[in-house]
């Protein structure tokens, strides 16, 4: 059945790739509600903006009044949550946006929700879902080298990020469980692809190699993570927003446990062949590899295990990391305007002409 979907932070990375999918993927109707930090491009959503089906609205999930009036005015059958301050650099800088956006924020939305909830009739609350989107960063940090996160390992942030999805994680349960709120959350390994802001590992690596510049590893490189292309994410957060059982969590990875050290490695072999033209100066796209002083709190490994939503909604990944790397690669090589208006502040123009068309 054709859905109404709003999207919380649909010009973020991870949200843009989920608008995508509902547009271009599916038959329905998405309504992207999007602050624009930083971090909100629209030009990431140029391909389906002229879509019937595609509206925006410009408003932040702390801000109460608005989003009530936008979800009272829109009548979704599904909220999608992804709306968050997500970088932990920057929540060790300042921690109080992350507060406020990931706990109050999340707060706001499901008060209103509830409220929203309440007043449908019975058919439409039988179909009403309020999908949270969180991070596999709420558990902290493995000490064996087999174990994984599954979907009832005890929370342990260790950042203020990890700390504020935590808590906003235990927000939507309690509402799940105390006000039969209809509620699914979903915690995902790294994700990486088109569209990655290009303060991220994998984004920053690729530009600063084709720019001849330092290519930063905290440490000594090993810290591992578990990487999941964006666009097989977007399909899963769709398949549980649309089919998961309420109350349930489901766990997202790509199968793909890589330490960060060898993920820069990878990036430079794929720059050896598709960028062959090398920076002056440079010989090789190794070299550029420069180590730094590790950040606080450090966690040492991720690994999921996405067994469950494998065994009960059949979702797997389409691409290894080899594959989906080389087609991030690949796209940020032959879409310099998207990423130059990044570096150049300009995008910033574009939200400002787009949002308000």
């Amino acid at each position: 059945m054709k859905k109404k979907i709003i999207v919380t932070g649909g010009a973020g990375f991870i949200g843009s790739a989920v608008v995508r999918h509902l547009i271009n993927d599916t038959d329905h109707t998405v309504l992207n509600l999007d602050k624009l930090t930083y971090a909100g491009c629209l030009a990431s959503l140029s391909d389906v903006e002229s879509s019937d089906r595609y509206q925006f609205v410009q408003a932040d999930i702390c801000d109460f009044e608005k989003c009530q009036s936008v979800i009272n005015e829109f009548q979704p059958d599904i909220i999608m949550h992804l709306a968050a301050e997500s970088h932990v650099d920057r929540s060790i800088d300042g921690p109080k946006e992350f507060i406020e956006t990931n706990v109050i924020g999340t707060y706001n939305l499901l008060e209103i929700s509830r409220a929203y909830y309440q007043g449908l009739s019975d058919d439409k609350q039988a179909g009403f879902r309020f999908h949270h989107i969180s991070t596999d960063e709420v558990y902290g940090d493995l000490e064996g080298t087999d174990d994984l996160f599954t979907e009832t390992t005890s929370y342990a942030p260790s950042s203020p990020y990890s700390a504020s999805k935590a808590s906003s994680d235990h927000l939507v349960r309690a509402w799940q469980r105390t006000f039969g709120l209809p509620t699914l959350i979903t915690n995902c390994s790294n994700n990486y692809g088109p569209y990655h802001f290009p303060e991220k590992l994998i984004p920053l690596t690729i530009l600063n190699a084709l720019a001849g510049k330092p290519l930063p590893i905290y440490g000594d490189g090993k810290q591992i993570r578990d990487w999941l292309f964006v666009e097989d994410h977007a399909r899963a957060l769709v398949l549980v927003a649309t089919t998961g059982d309420i109350g349930e969590t489901y766990n997202i990875g790509g199968h793909n446990e890589k330490q960060n050290i060898e993920v820069v490695k990878t990036i430079c072999k794929h720059l050896e062949v598709l960028a062959p033209n090398k920076p002056e100066g440079v010989s090789n796209y190794e070299d550029l590899i420069t180590y730094v002083t590790d950040r606080p709190g450090h966690d040492v490994r991720y690994a999921i295990d996405a067994s469950k939503i494998e065994k009960e909604l059949g979702w797997t990944p389409n691409e290894t990391f080899d594959t989906g790397l080389k087609k991030t690669v690949q796209w940020y090589l032959d879409n310099p305007t998207w990423w130059q208006s990044i570096q150049d502040g300009s995008y910033q123009d574009i939200n400002n002409k787009l949002a308000k068309k």
